[in-house]
């Protein structure tokens, strides 16, 4: 088992890993070596994850989540596969850290009283200006 964080433990079985050719940094090596690491996680049914937290990733993950549920996570950032493959499964642990944070409740707030007695004030000096504007037909 991985340990993502205190109550969450991913089995490793749970992540499937292929290796693509990579467009970024290597020479030759990117014609040649499948040095990309694309990961991809299951996250509607993987019995790992509690139900909020999964809701939560799904909405995280944004594009890289599929119609059928899967995150799709690649990497090709470094030259060898192997760090490659540790950067996909960091970037993956993070989100799930990340969707394990329960999130902050909104507290209704109020405006205070001066803050309402500003506005009305300024409310009153507008209609004062536009009212000083208001042409009135001269009685010459």
């Amino acid at each position: 088992m991985i340990q993502v964080t205190e109550t969450i433990a991913l089995d490793p079985a749970e992540l499937e890993e292929t290796f693509i050719r990579s467009s970024g940094p290597g020479g030759q090596n990117v014609n040649k070596l499948a040095t990309a690491v694309q990961l991809r996680f299951d996250v509607r049914g993987s019995p790992s994850l509690p139900n909020d937290v999964a809701v939560r990733l799904m909405r995280l993950a944004g594009h890289r989540m599929t119609q059928e549920g899967v995150l799709v996570i690649t990497a090709q950032d470094f030259r060898s596969q192997e760090r490659n493959r540790a950067a996909a499964r960091e970037r993956l642990f993070e989100l799930i850290r990340e969707a394990s944070r329960p999130p902050k409740r909104r507290r209704a707030t109020r405006p205070s009283g001066a803050a309402l007695a500003r506005r009305r004030a300024a409310r009153e000096q507008r209609s004062s200006v536009k009212r000083l504007r208001q042409s009135k037909p001269d009685r010459d």
